[in-house]
Parts: structure tokens; C-alpha cells; sequence
């Protein structure tokens, strides 16, 4: 027994070497030094740019668009060549230019063309830190699954943190404090990257086809859950680019109140991704599903109804359970609908994401712009609606 306990212990101290914390060290860190910028970008472009909200919303529709096409490109040759721990360390350092850019630039015309380019190369640093991990995973023999799983905790934990410091410092100490705090974030996680991270051998891989078939799109299942998706997904980032802006503008809140919603949603959100996947097998992807967009229309018209902090503070369970739901969910229930085809099933769900902040940056300028940032909820609880409607014609599987 106690020579068990003692392998035990050794096992456990093998799995917990210093490389896996520094997979965890740099995900958390980058992941507050993101966790800083997005939730404040909105407000800094309207006060300190004084961006119109069409321009705001444009803003994001373009870096959208920007990031998916640099991030296709990195990943399609990183898979296929070069250095993935490299590439992560020129991302990072990137990330830290991009927001030394943003602190000290205040011209629309520069942030959108430099701006957008680095944040471009920026963003492909996360995806690429996972896959690395994967590969360090499976050449080591550890347990996939958990060690993905931990490092995505990292990540709900920075957003739990990240927007309400965010706030904090912009609002009491300025947005150039603000962007400067993000850049030492991601120059740290840069160091650790070159300190601790491994270069893992390339091993050979089949290839992995990821373009979706026409034979998986002519699935009726598979184009509705992929347009329930789209404006879930749109929904969701039109309420992360309008919130600041309503709460200051129209509300009269105070501005950090944005930060607390963010980050309490965040927190909410990992109960409920652990009970999602401790349930899943017990009630289905589909029930699970519907519940969770219902979970979204109850939010969303919550937002329409109520106005006061009490009630979006409590507004934002039903946002965690949303959130929590469908971004793990989601996936699964794609790649269900689809076997034999993950690859293509992932892409389906990621693009449904991709196209959302896209759709979502042009509607949110346009109606801000042009009716009201209380019109924005309207449009987004009506999105849901129809994803909603859509999501309960997918069968189960």
C-alpha cells in the first residue's frame, strides 16, 4: 500500500514537470493580456479615437476577416513545415507590438491597416499553442483530453480576471496603461515560450481532410445547426462590441459595470461547461442544445426588458449557461451530425463563429449608427429567436 502511494506521488509529480505548467503559464497569461484588450476596444474607439459606432463595428468586421485568413495561412504551414514553437514566440511579439500601437496611436486609418495586420499574426498564437500541446501531449504519452481540458480553464479563468481589470485601469488610469499592462502580459508569455517550451518533432500525419464535402453541406440537419450557429454567434459578439457603449451612453452606468458583467459571465460559464459535460450523455446534445439557446432568448430579452445593474448582473446566468453550452456542445453535436468527418465538422462549427463576427460587426455599426444601441438587443434577441426555431428542426443524434 504504501509503495503504491508513493508511485502514486511520483506519477503525479511526473505529470505536474515544469513544461506542463508552462503550456498552463502561458495560456493563462496571454489569455488575460486578450481578456484586457476586447472587452475595452469598443469604448476606446468611440472616446479615445472617436470612431462613429458604423466605423466601430467595421473595425471589427475587418479584423475579423483579416485574422481568419492570416490564422488559415499560418496554421496550413505550420502543419505542413517550420517551427510551431517559433511561430507562437513571432506571434506573441507581434501581440506586444500591436498593443504598443494601440497605446500610443489614437489614428483609426493606422490601427485598422497596422493595427489589424499584427493582430492578424497575434491571434494565430493561441490555436498554435494548443496544437503544440497536443503534440507534446501525444510524444510524451500524457493524457490528452485533461491536459486540453486544463488548459481551456486557463482561459475562462483570464476572462474571469481580465475585464474587470480591464476597465479599472483604462478608466482610473488610462487606455495607454491599459494596452501597455496587456503588452508585459504577452512579453512574458513570450519569454516563457523561449525558456521553457519544447520544439516537438513533426510527427507524420495523414492528412486531414478539413474542406467541408458538398455531401455533408446537402445534410438539411447539417446547414441548419450551421445557420443556428451563425446567429448565436452573431448575436454573442454584437452584445461584446455594443455593451460598453450602451451601459456608458444610454444607460448612464458606470463604465466598469461592463468589466463585471464580462468577467461574472466568464466564472458562470465554467460550472457550467462541467455540468454540460457530466450531463450530456444523460439528457442529449439536442435537448442539451435547445436548452442552452433557450438559456440565450431568455437573456437576450432580458436585456430588451430591464435596464438596472441588479438585473444584468443576474441576466448573466443565463449568458454563462448560453455560452458554456453551445461553445463545448456545439462542436460535439456538429461532428455527430457529421461521422466519420471531425475535421470537417470542426471547421463547420469554427467557421459558423468566424462568419458571426463578421455578420455581427456590420449589423451592430449599422443599426448604433443608425437607430439606437437599445435597437442592437432588439435585433440580437430577435437572432436568437430564429436560431431557436432552427435548432429545434436539427434531429437528435
Amino acid at each position: 500500500m504504501a509503495n503504491r502511494s508513493l508511485a502514486q506521488r511520483v506519477g503525479a509529480f511526473r505529470r505536474l514537470n515544469p513544461v506542463f505548467v508552462a503550456f498552463l503559464a502561458v495560456t493563462f497569461l496571454s489569455g488575460i493580456a486578450g481578456a484586457l484588450q476586447a472587452p475595452t476596444l469598443s469604448l476606446f474607439l468611440t472616446t479615445e479615437v472617436k470612431a462613429s459606432p458604423l466605423w466601430v463595428g467595421l473595425f471589427y468586421t475587418i479584423n475579423a476577416v483579416a485574422g481568419i485568413a492570416v490564422s488559415f495561412l499560418l496554421a496550413k504551414r505550420s502543419d505542413h513545415s517550420g517551427n510551431r514553437r517559433s511561430l507562437i514566440l513571432v506571434c506573441l511579439l507581434m501581440a506586444v507590438g500591436n498593443c504598443l500601437l494601440f497605446a500610443f496611436n489614437r489614428h483609426y486609418l493606422t490601427l485598422i491597416t497596422g493595427g489589424v495586420l499584427l493582430a492578424a499574426v497575434a491571434n494565430a498564437a493561441m490555436p498554435q499553442l494548443f496544437a503544440l500541446a497536443r503534440e507534446y501531449a501525444d510524444n510524451s504519452a500524457r493524457e490528452v483530453v485533461m491536459f486540453s481540458s486544463m488548459m481551456r480553464a486557463q482561459l475562462s479563468l483570464a476572462w474571469v480576471i481580465g475585464p474587470p481589470l480591464s476597465f479599472t485601469v483604462a478608466l482610473n488610469y488610462g487606455f495607454t496603461w491599459m494596452f501597455s499592462l496587456a503588452a508585459v502580459f504577452f512579453l512574458v508569455s513570450a519569454f516563457v515560450v523561449w525558456w521553457v517550451l519544447p520544439s516537438v518533432p513533426r510527427a507524420a500525419q495523414p492528412v486531414d481532410q478539413v474542406v467541408v464535402s458538398t455531401k455533408a453541406w446537402n445534410d438539411v440537419n447539417v446547414r441548419t445547426l450551421f445557420f443556428a450557429s451563425l446567429l448565436m454567434w452573431t448575436a454573442n459578439t454584437m452584445y461584446i462590441i455594443d455593451m460598453p457603449l450602451y451601459i456608458s451612453h444610454d444607460l448612464g452606468l458606470p463604465d466598469r459595470l461592463a468589466g463585471l458583467l464580462m468577467g461574472t459571465a466568464a466564472g458562470l460559464e465554467i460550472p457550467a461547461m462541467l455540468l454540460a459535460g457530466y450531463y450530456v450523455k444523460r439528457i442529449g446534445k439536442r435537448k442539451m442544445m435547445i436548452g442552452a439557446v433557450m438559456a440565450g432568448v431568455l437573456f437576450y430579452g432580458g436585456l430588451v426588458l430591464f435596464q438596472g445593474k441588479t438585473a444584468l448582473l443576474l441576466l448573466q446566468l443565463f449568458n454563462a449557461i448560453f455560452i458554456g453550452i453551445v461553445a463545448g456542445i456545439g462542436m460535439l453535436y456538429f461532428q455527430d451530425l457529421m461521422p466519420g468527418r471531425p475535421g470537417s465538422a470542426t471547421t463547420l462549427f469554427t467557421n459558423s463563429i468566424s462568419t458571426g463576427v463578421i455578420v455581427a460587426g456590420v449589423v451592430q455599426g449599422l443599426v448604433a449608427e443608425h437607430i439606437s444601441h437599445y435597437a442592437v438587443y432588439c435585433v440580437a434577441a430577435a437572432l436568437m429567436l430564429v436560431a431557436l426555431l432552427l435548432t429545434c428542426r436539427v434531429r437528435d443524434v
